[in-house]
């Protein structure tokens, strides 16, 4: 069975939206969102609903229900074998806003103009 490998997203100024958020959080609450990362790493574009969806042009959403909140971790997939998680954020109305998406698409693109898929192997090997 394929493993995938996550990356999180970093701007150039060093800044990671994702690993900002969950430092914040509780340890449970940590926890339960790596425990769903971990799932998202063994299954890929394999897992499921209610796990994960795909929302449009390649952004897919982890759905994570924390303390009452709709949690939502968007992210893609590139180069074989990796998951890239763009962003966090609490999902208030019924549909994840376009800003959201449009937000990801940015980041995607930001991200593929940085690495290319030898480059990304070299930082995944030195975050392991």
């Amino acid at each position: 069975m394929k493993n995938w490998k996550i990356i999180y997203y970093e701007t150039t100024q060093g800044e990671c939206p994702v690993e900002d958020f969950i430092s914040t959080k509780s340890i449970n609450n940590r926890a339960k969102i790596l425990g769903l990362l971990s799932f998202l790493e063994e299954k890929g574009p394999n897992l499921p609903r209610p796990y994960a969806d795909l929302l449009v042009d390649g952004i897919h959403e982890l759905r994570i229900k924390l303390s009452g909140n709709q949690l939502r971790i968007l992210y893609f997939f590139c180069y074989k074998d990796y998951i890239i998680l763009t962003h966090p954020f609490i999902k208030r109305a019924k549909k994840v806003p376009i800003s959201e998406i449009e937000k990801a698409k940015k980041i995607r693109e930001d991200f593929l103009k940085r690495f290319n898929e030898k480059k990304l192997l070299e930082v995944y090997n030195e975050n392991i």
